[in-house]
């Protein structure tokens, strides 16, 4: 930019509040404006080459994020044109000169912009020439208004020929440069009036003036003409824009287009922009990023709850809360209030289940606009109403509206919620659910039940595996390539992966490399897991990689994922969007994955998540404990890890081996003593040769076939041949023999029973000590047993009693033989 321009200073305005001199020079700011000025960093705008005299901006060309390409010509700034290496201007002079493309392409150096203002040649002018050793435009019309022929230093040398002070500033509102002559314009804009007057004729000068945009330069974004809020909020939006790493976007073409639109349209608030107006795709983005940065920065959670939209940035979350589907004012109005008392509880993506019971608050409404009062009054209603809705949900759900989930989800959000208002007291007089009934609740049993899952089996094969390992080659960018290689080796979840920093790797006492994590999911933070040193290797090349992308930024502040968008200091992870997005095209560009029996194997089933639960079926078919298993997945309760693996064919049968082997008689006597030596049929009459029964199993043929239902021994298992027992009945059988002896016990001390029913009921000492024994036996023989033997028994009886899918309820009596009709 010129120097003129440069020097231009605007005039002080007045008034109350505080001055930002680093935002905006002899002007007091206030209100929405001071509160902008204060958030915003003097450091940056000085790095940003803002000029708050002037209301310029002049990015460095080598600004990290509002940086620019320059045309190689010295001292010209503009952007240069497409494979030239130099703007159409300086492109134009130099082929003017005699200069080919191809030489002005392939030169080293190119000759140098000349000065475009230069100061006037009499002496103490303070107005400049548009050319080397020329006058200033009033002094040359003095000088073309004299006699023919007179020397231009004769012209000098009149002493009627007097200096003049500084030009005034253009008077365009926007133009940052001065007046040329007597017009009140600078040159550009006398041009630019010329022309609109011609096309336009009866054109208003004054409202030109004030609209019409600057003149462009390369590199120079001029906010004159804009009122001091809109010039604070253009450059807050900026600066949130670099804070976020958005690079390139906010360019000076983008920037000076926005500015443009922003001066047409008047606006005293870049809110007040209609964006939507706008031809530009890139401004459009830019205005729309202002208007949202200031009305977050403005914003507070109390002033949000106001409207039937909420950004849910002003509540630490992501995206937007909406409430225009429920229409009644009552109901809106306790759903705003149950989400706000229940957002600062929710971490993560937790957020997603306040959505889930707004929607489901919808549907309710939705439902009860069916009355004749459209559930306008909220003491009219009743459990009919409720009534209505599950009926609702369950023809949704028979139409293929909604799923079975979603109905189930629809009902625990609604019965969360309805329980909600009322806990909170929004039920009490003056409040927005006065007067609802007790019984508009859902309860328990309105939930619709779930169909019941089988074995988790998400895990992926391990020829399915074998492929996707052999195929990481073609996974891009490499973040996620690592992303994927750690998930396969440590099972962790995918935003525990993205978010682990740079430094993720330690050693433990022995040497041996651990990964350090933190568990966003149940907020424990530094989990430390064993990992191979293949492992390590993939985290330390990882990290190589970042440091050398990132090399002025100190280690702490980098992430071992860094982003490849919107990330110039490397703090950045990448999103989990992404990690999904680009694992799902590099499984799909993998083609066709079979399974061992050839069948295809379903891509969708091929997700980052499934990495977990393979890594935890892989170390279950390897016999680690669950309990070690349960730490290694970072789980306090061991029902959770029983729900990421299933036990394998080949485990089971290993395990029915080991128990077998241990089986015992009524007498306590061993059947089997090798359980290498069992025949696959004695696999098969494991399970269906016998039939369940309290503690053991029982393969009297006519009880088998009714299914335990046709016993002739009323409750007496231990007193018949045909009972069986094994190690994994043993809990089973010390709880029997405890119940047993506390019923004899309690029995002795009842009064008021004959003595008939008292010894039928009182247990035996001939059954007490059969199963004394029994259980005396099976201690005995697996006390003779070694620390190993007597583990993997453990083990197998833990899959055993896991996998037991029969009832232990008590057999029923046989029934009686139907009599024999007479013939005779």
């Amino acid at each position: 930019m010129s120097g003129a321009a440069r020097a231009r200073a605007l005039p002080a305005v007045t008034g109350q509040g505080r001055e930002f001199a680093d935002v905006l020079a002899g002007v007091a700011l206030d209100g929405p404006a001071g509160r902008l000025a204060g958030l915003l960093d003097p450091a940056f705008l000085t790095g940003a080459g803002w000029d708050p005299v002037t209301r310029v901006l002049s990015p460095p060309a080598g600004h990290q994020l509002l940086g620019r390409q320059m045309c190689r010509v010295g001292g010209c700034t503009a952007r240069p044109h497409a494979g030239r290496g130099v703007c159409r201007r300086c492109f134009a002079r130099l082929t003017t000169a005699g200069m080919l493309p191809a030489q002005i392409t392939a030169a080293e150096h190119l000759p140098p912009d000349p000065a475009r203002h230069v100061p006037c040649l009499v002496t103490g002018c303070l107005r400049s020439s548009s050319s080397r050793g020329a006058l200033c435009v009033q002094h040359a019309r003095q000088f073309r208004s004299r006699a023919r022929g007179l020397a231009v230093m004769d012209f000098l040398a009149d002493p009627l020929v007097r200096p003049l002070g500084p030009a005034p500033a253009c008077a365009v509102a926007a133009c940052a440069h001065l007046a040329d002559g007597c017009r009140g314009w600078c040159g550009p804009h006398y041009a630019r009036w010329r022309a609109a007057a011609a096309a336009r004729p009866g054109l208003d000068a004054g409202r030109w003036q004030l609209t019409e945009p600057p003149i462009a330069e390369g590199g120079h974004v001029s906010l004159h003409g804009l009122p001091p809020l809109v010039v604070v909020q253009v450059l807050f939006g900026v600066w949130r824009r670099a804070q976020d790493g958005v690079k390139g976007a906010t360019g000076d073409i983008s920037l000076r287009m926005a500015c443009r639109v922003l001066a047409s349209q008047q606006v005293a608030t870049v809110e007040d922009c209609q964006a939507s107006r706008v031809a530009s795709k890139a401004a459009r983005a830019l205005l729309r990023s202002f208007a949202r940065d200031v009305r977050r920065a403005l914003a507070d959670p109390a002033a949000e709850q106001a409207g039937d939209v909420w950004d849910l940035a002003v509540f630490g979350h992501r995206g937007r809360l909406d409430f225009t589907g429920i229409t009644q004012p009552w109901l809106r109005e306790a759903a705003k209030r149950w989400a706000a008392q229940d957002l600062p509880r929710r971490r993560g993506k937790g957020h997603a289940n306040v959505r889930i019971v707004i929607n489901a608050t919808a549907r309710l409404s939705e439902s009860l606009r069916a009355r004749p009062d459209h559930g306008a009054v909220p003491s009219a209603l009743s459990r009919r109403d409720a009534e209505n809705f599950l009926n609702r949900l369950s023809y949704l759900e028979s139409q293929g509206t909604i799923s079975r989930y979603q109905r189930n989800k629809t009902c625990t959000s609604t019965r969360a919620f309805l329980t909600g208002i009322r806990a909170l007291g929004l039920t009490r007089p003056g409040q927005p659910a006065a007067g609802l009934p007790g019984d508009v609740i859902l309860t328990a049993a309105d939930i619709p039940a779930l169909a019941e899952r089988g074995e988790p089996g998400r895990d992926l094969p391990p020829e399915i595996m074998a492929a996707l390992c052999a195929g990481l080659d073609q996974l891009e960018p490499a973040e996620v390539r690592a992303a994927v290689q750690i998930a396969i080796d440590t099972g962790r979840r995918p935003e525990d992966i993205t978010g682990l920093p740079l430094d993720c790797l330690a050693r433990d006492a022995g040497g041996a490399p651990v990964l350090i994590y933190d568990n966003a999911k149940a907020g424990r933070l530094a989990r430390r897991l064993p990992v191979s040193q293949d492992t390590a290797q993939v985290i330390i090349a990882q990290q190589q990689r970042v440091t050398a992308r990132f090399p002025g930024t100190p280690r702490a502040g980098l992430v071992l994922l860094p982003s490849p968008l919107r990330n110039p200091g490397g703090h950045r992870p990448i999103s989990l969007d992404m990690l999904e997005g680009r694992h799902r095209d590099w499984v799909a560009g993998l083609g066709p994955l079979r399974t061992a029996s050839g069948a295809v194997f379903d891509p969708a089933k091929i997700v980052p998540y499934a990495y977990r639960h393979t890594y935890a079926q892989r170390h279950a078919d390897a016999g680690v404990p669950i309990d070690v298993l349960a730490e290694l997945m970072d789980h306090r309760d061991l029902d959770i890890t029983r729900g990421y693996y299933r036990v394998g064919e080949d485990r089971r049968r290993d395990a029915v081996d080991k128990v077998t082997a241990m089986q015992f008689d009524r007498h306590g006597n061993r059947i089997w003593r090798d359980a290498r030596t069992l025949l696959d049929a004695e696999h098969a009459r494991y399970a269906v040769g016998q039939v369940a029964v309290p503690y053991g199993t029982c393969s009297e043929p006519s009880n088998v076939a009714a299914g335990g239902g046709a016993c002739p021994v009323r409750f007496r298992c231990a007193g018949c041949d045909h009972f069986r027992t094994d190690v994994s009945y043993l809990p089973d059988l010390t709880a029997h023999l405890d119940d047993l002896l506390r019923t004899r016990e309690r029995l002795a001390a009842a009064c008021g029973i004959d003595d008939w029913a008292r010894a039928d009921a009182t247990p035996s000492d001939q059954e007490i000590t059969r199963i004394r024994r029994l259980i005396h036996q099976i201690n005995g023989d697996i006390a003779g047993l070694g620390a190993e033997e007597r583990a993997a028994i453990g083990q197998a009886v833990t899959v055993i009693r896991r996998h037991r899918a029969v009832s232990l309820g008590m057999p029923a009596a046989r029934p009686p033989a139907p009599a024999q009709e007479n013939t005779t």
